[in-house]
């Protein structure tokens, strides 16, 4: 007697991951997120941030620490939009409310 083959939908089947739990990766990569408060500048890291941020024109290869949804990123790349009356610093596609910026750098040949 023939054995009857699998058909081809099923055989698919076989060969995905297996999960246990349904969401558990989802729910162990949010808990390996620390969550931090905002940095309050100080009067002399306003300053020092606010010279910074007249240096920055559009086209300018810059590096800026950031506060969003509890944690601080670092993003590095040329300056597409900035806006200073939206209050709002653009690199490549991230959009950058001012409020939310701790630090900013970039090369002082330009």
């Amino acid at each position: 007697m023939a054995r009857q083959k699998m058909p081809i939908e099923k055989r698919a089947a076989q060969f995905l991951p297996f999960q246990a739990v349904k969401g558990l990766d989802e729910a162990l990569l949010a808990k390996e997120k620390i969550v931090v408060p905002k940095i309050e500048l100080s009067e002399e890291m306003y300053e020092e941030l606010d010279k910074k941020m007249h240096n920055i024109k559009k086209g300018r290869i810059i590096t800026c620490v950031y506060f969003h949804k509890g944690e601080y990123l670092k993003v590095t790349g040329m300056v597409a939009r900035f806006d200073d009356v939206a209050r709002i610093l653009q690199i490549v596609n991230t959009k950058i409310p001012f409020d939310d910026i701790l630090d900013a750098s970039y090369d002082e040949e330009l």
